[in-house]
């Protein structure tokens, strides 16, 4: 196991009814508060008059930030920006799933940047002060709500990038399960694959002696596994919904990847399909994952596919491992078609087109390989997309 520094500093408040904390938590941060929310469900479903409940009953003024995008896209930002800056605020409070966190992490990085938002994104300009922000989290998916980074697109130039800054953790994130009763099959499904993501990413690692970091991901796969078609056959289900939500804090916050030093893969081959054609990010996380694991698989990292197998699919460790690497893939594969995700490309309406522009953007944006469990050239990646299809 590697060196590593231990830093999770967002408070969480887990469970039922915990929005009753809002107020007094944002009161030790400020009191002018941009609410940041995506299309409008939260109206519909309740949670936006919990959250202005709480606000006025504790004297917060708050001015609204509304129609953020599922990928979220720089213009967002900017319109954030521009409000936020009009009215002295403070604080911001994203009220959504990652894609709102996302969004109005960027904007309280930009509202101390003179400049276009999108310099801080590519890294033209570095982030200096950041407001302070927190989040009521409505989908289990990204982890945003406790991590300390964002992803935001730039449609214009086809662009879609990660970036972070160690203020990015929300000082504190509400999560009630019940407040994802009301998500759908699809995005529920979608969530899941993107947690499932999430967890691979750090997992698939040439560390070999981050024995409990592995343990731990095995762990919130198994979760996934367990209650991510329960959460689809009973949207009700605290259990199931509390289980999933607490997963998806988990698989991203740092702690199963302390220890080691993975570079991503799938997520920044993904980036690529989302900037161009605007998809759903865990279903074209879901679609790529089995095609990127049939083509990393090797003799130097198979042991890592047995394990994967034995361990979270419970494969019979009697079979060669090959078989057992093999069956473990297509359980993978299996488990998102089950679970009513599109497994190919040309089912959300991408062909062969722009797959080599893509291929060759994302490994020029990464100095010409991806990831490092295996590492990926522009031959690789224009591979998995092909296979994809």
């Amino acid at each position: 196991m590697k060196n590593f520094n231990y830093n999770i500093p967002t408070q969480i408040f887990f469970g039922e009814g915990k929005i009753e904390v809002l107020g007094k938590e944002i009161k030790k941060y400020g009191s002018r508060v941009l609410l940041a929310y995506g299309g409008g469900s939260i109206k519909k479903n309740g949670i936006y008059d919990d959250v202005v409940k709480e606000l006025k009953e504790n004297d917060v003024e708050y001015f609204e930030l509304s129609g953020i995008e599922p990928n979220p896209r720089v213009e967002s930002v900017e319109k954030g920006v521009e409000i936020s800056r009009e009215n002295d605020i403070d604080f911001i409070l994203a009220v959504g799933g990652g894609s709102t966190i996302d969004c109005a992490k960027a904007i309280a990085a930009a509202f101390y940047y003179d400049g276009n938002p999108w310099d801080l994104v590519i890294g033209k300009a570095e982030i200096g002060k950041v407001l302070p922000l927190a989040s009521v989290l409505t989908l289990a998916a990204t982890g945003s709500e406790m991590d300390a980074g964002a992803v935001i697109s730039n449609l214009e130039t086809n662009q879609k990038y990660g970036f972070g800054h160690p203020d990015f953790f929300p000082k504190f994130s509400i999560l009630d399960p019940s407040y994802t009763y009301t998500v759908g099959e699809y995005q529920t499904a979608s969530g899941v694959a993107d947690i499932m993501s999430h967890t691979f990413e750090s997992y698939f690692s040439n560390e070999k002696g981050a024995y409990i970091q592995d343990k731990i991901a095995e762990g919130i796969l198994d979760t996934c596994i367990k209650y991510g078609p329960l959460a689809l056959k009973e949207p009700d289900n605290y259990e199931a919904r509390a289980n999933l939500m607490w997963a998806s804090s988990l698989a991203i916050n740092g702690l199963i990847g302390y220890g080691k030093d993975s570079v991503w893969s799938v997520h920044p081959l993904e980036h690529e399909l989302s900037a161009y054609y605007d998809i759903t990010h865990g279903v074209g996380l879901a679609i790529l994952t089995p095609h990127w694991m049939e083509h990393v698989l090797n003799e130097d990292n198979l042991y890592k596919f047995v394990e994967y197998g034995v361990n979270v699919w419970k494969i019979d460790s009697g079979l060669s491992d090959l078989e057992i690497a093999k069956l473990a893939i297509e359980k993978t594969a299996e488990f998102f078609h089950n679970l009513g995700i599109p497994m190919t490309l040309k089912e959300v309406g991408i062909n062969e087109e722009k797959l080599e522009i893509m291929a060759k953007a994302v490994t020029d944006h990464n100095e010409g390989f991806v990831g490092n469990f295996k590492s990926l050239n522009y031959d690789d990646v224009l591979e998995i997309f092909k296979s994809s299809l």
